[in-house]
């Protein structure tokens, strides 16, 4: 079989490819590779485990609950809670061990699992790798070790997780928002409640939409990868701004007074220059990733702050962060990263932050984003592909190869398989839109006849 883990944990359409068995099997595995790895430190292990509202993230959870439990592993269930704050409890609960049931942005049918190690962060390739060479074997019928008696976990539900992450948030908040109209799209996720209620705890005047979750609606034309309601909302009511996040709330894109859309690399931009001037921008330097767009590395350049640039997914930003000692880091999709006080991105968290910079300096997002100007970029997702062949396919390869010939110095060109879904993305740059768009739907064409 392929490897069950992706770019961001395992995930596939909902008792389908994801099954109540599979989720049961990797829970199991995960317990005991963790134990292996010493993360137990001999005493009864403890997990978190939460979800995003989709409607098969019930029986999902009750697998996995069911499958740790029947490892010895205590389960504190958090409910509905974004990724980060699944995130952030493990680590301050004093956790062994996190579980988050989400497809994040994807659609309704889709689900997926995501660990996370004590202290709330991401597994590495290594521990993933582990789990489900573990999986496997029990898989096989191979026995192991079954606790019983009193050996066997115990199920609680945990209430105040909520409150406890609200908390967090609003303590990272160097200035309230009073004064601010902020519209916020929750994408009918699992921020439905956290975000409305930390911005307007912080002070602003909230206006929410796709704040209605009811199992099926769940990025349903909502969200950050659906901006159209959110711009039009943010005229309408005459907000500052707007932020959209997704299904789990882990982005974080948002809208000018203008409708205009400001990413995750102008979000990133305009916090690398408050963390700056704040003195908490750690080497002037701000982690993202090679899909960023060239206009950012020429805005942090001329800010003379550095660029360090990692392959696509927030783990990779994050393990160069974590390497170094970097503070900041993120994606142009609007995962965004801010080491001191989150391990993994949290939407929630930067919505916060950028409005915070917003009423700090009393200028408009549309000013502050201007700090770069994005080159015109265009990105075509090529579905229903073989995208393990993207790097051995010698007609892909000279194709792509023409493209940067006629580019040149002005534009650059990624293809890159999907690590969450069944396609390839083709990306191209340039310094005029129509040339972009004609190479990248060229490029579309060879990708769709040579890997099709």
């Amino acid at each position: 079989m392929g490897r069950l883990f992706g770019t961001d944990g395992v995930r596939g359409v909902a008792n389908a490819d994801l099954t109540a068995e599979l989720a049961l099997g990797l829970s199991v595995a995960a317990a005991h590779v963790l134990a292996e790895a010493g993360t137990f430190e001999g005493h009864r292990p403890v997990a978190v485990v939460g979800r995003d509202p989709r409607a098969s993230g019930e029986f999902l959870e009750a697998a996995v609950v069911a499958g740790l439990a029947s490892a010895g592993v205590d389960v504190l269930r958090v409910g509905v809670l974004p990724t980060p704050a699944v995130a952030h409890l493990t680590g301050a609960l004093g956790a062994d061990l996190g579980v988050m049931l989400s497809a994040s942005h994807n659609a309704m049918p889709d689900n997926g699992i995501k660990f996370f190690a004590r202290g709330g962060h991401k597994l590495a390739d290594e521990l993933e790798d582990r789990i489900e060479a573990v999986y496997e074997e029990h898989g096989t019928g191979a026995p192991w070790q079954r606790p019983t008696g009193a050996g066997v976990g115990r199920v609680k539900s945990y209430d105040q997780g909520l409150d406890q992450y609200i908390a967090h948030l609003l303590g990272v908040l160097p200035n309230r928002l009073d004064g601010l109209k902020i519209v916020l799209d929750e994408a009918h996720g699992a921020a439905a409640r956290v975000s409305p209620e930390a911005f307007t705890r912080a002070g602003a005047e909230v206006i929410t939409i796709g704040a209605q979750p009811d199992g099926l609606n769940i990025n349903d034309g909502c969200g950050s990868t659906h901006l159209d309601l959110l711009k039009a909302a943010v005229v309408e009511h005459e907000a500052d701004f707007g932020v959209a996040h997704d299904g789990d709330a882990d982005r974080c894109l948002a809208v000018d007074h203008t409708g205009a859309e400001v990413d995750g690399d102008q979000i990133l931009a305009v916090l690398a220059l408050a963390m700056r001037e704040h003195g908490t921008l750690r080497h002037d330097t701000v982690v993202a990733t090679v899909m960023s767009n060239l206009g950012f590395k020429l805005a942090m350049e001329a800010q003379g702050l550095s660029l360090v640039q990692t392959a696509v997914g927030d783990r990779y930003v994050l393990e160069s962060m974590k390497e170094h000692g970097f503070a900041l880091g993120g994606e142009q999709s609007g995962h965004v990263i801010v080491l001191d006080h989150a391990t993994t991105g949290d939407g929630t968290l930067t919505g916060l932050l950028l409005a915070a910079r917003v009423a700090e300096t009393g200028r408009t997002l549309a000013d502050l984003a201007s700090v770069m100007e994005r080159l015109p970029q265009v990105l075509i997702n090529v579905p229903d592909v073989d995208k393990a062949r993207v790097k051995t396919s010698a007609e892909l390869s000279a194709a792509v190869t023409e493209a940067e010939r006629e580019l040149g110095s002005t534009g650059r060109v990624l293809l890159r398989p999907s690590g969450t879904e069944p396609l390839v993305r083709v990306m191209v740059e340039a310094a005029d839109i129509e040339q972009a768009r004609s190479v990248a739907e060229r490029l579309a064409d060879v990708v769709k006849s040579a890997l099709g």
